[in-house]
């Protein structure tokens, strides 16, 4: 006991080297966290008392109140003026396309086909006499550029622009009852066909594409042989034609499914600038 209590009183009297050796903190002490005295606050606190604790992250990119470009509205997105006129210009290009809008709702096609719309997809279905006739078509990109034929000189100056006009291609599926293959035909409406009046009457629609593929399954085999029509015997082409035709796929209806693919594709474009103006006003 004596002993231990000398042995400490002289250390304590041992002076302490001048230079004391250093010792490297690993990075999982808690003192190689702390500054030395004097020394400014690490960047990680200061970001957080802008915050006021947790929500630092929000203080530092909220736009200022005044700062140059930037408009506050509470929700912690950026914006700019040109945010604003943006919205602004969108808010003014709905109420114009609402204003020539044609369809308020979606035509139908006549012939007893039922209509089936998922977003910018959509779906006719038949039934007659033991066999389902689907057609399909997606109305993105169905929109055919602009035709520049006319010279400047052709055009008068208080002529109206063509409406837009959605001509998709579309599938046809022939299923037959208590059967395993699916017929499936492949069309599309050829530039040269479509809007076309007082000339003889002809399709206008074509058949591009023609091959079977197994009942029920939504993904098709590509090592299933496809005819492809561009070197058919006409003869055969005039009989596949014929086929549609005697289950309603017709010029009527193709007539019909331009106009109802061109009231959904301008109904989505509506859709469309509408959320693109929420977008824009974080709303």
């Amino acid at each position: 006991m004596l002993l231990a209590r000398a042995l400490r009183a002289a250390a304590a009297l041992r002076p302490s080297p001048r230079h004391p050796p250093r010792r490297l903190l690993s990075s999982s002490s808690p003192r190689a966290l702390l500054p030395p005295p004097g020394a400014a606050p690490p960047l990680a606190r200061s970001l957080w008392q802008l915050g006021g604790g947790g929500g630092w992250r929000t203080a530092l990119l909220r736009p200022r109140r005044g700062s140059a470009g930037g408009v506050s509205c509470g929700c912690g997105g950026l914006h700019t003026e040109g945010d604003k006129a943006f919205a602004q210009f969108l808010t003014d290009e709905i109420k114009e396309e609402k204003k020539i809008q044609k369809h308020k709702s979606l035509p139908k096609v006549s012939g007893g086909w039922e209509l089936e719309v998922h977003g910018t997809e959509a779906k006719l279905v038949r039934k007659i006499a033991g066999e389902k006739i689907t057609v399909t078509f997606n109305i993105n990109n169905s929109i055919p550029p602009s035709a520049e034929d006319e010279t400047q000189e052709e055009q008068k100056p208080d002529e109206q622009e063509p409406d837009l006009t959605s001509t998709p291609n579309f599938v046809v599926e022939v299923i037959k009852d208590d059967t395993k293959q699916t017929l499936v035909l492949d069309c599309h409406y050829p530039e040269d066909e479509v809007g076309h009046e007082g000339e003889e009457e002809s399709d206008i629609f074509t058949i591009r594409e023609v091959s079977f593929q197994p009942t029920g399954e939504s993904d098709w085999k590509d090592t299933n042989y496809t005819l492809n029509t561009d070197s058919l015997d006409w003869a055969l082409y005039d009989h596949l034609m014929d086929f549609l035709a005697d289950r309603g796929v017709d010029n009527t209806f193709a007539d019909e499914l331009i106009e109802l693919s061109t009231a959904l594709e301008h109904q989505e474009y509506i859709k469309f600038l509408e959320d693109l103006k929420s977008f824009v006003k974080c709303q």
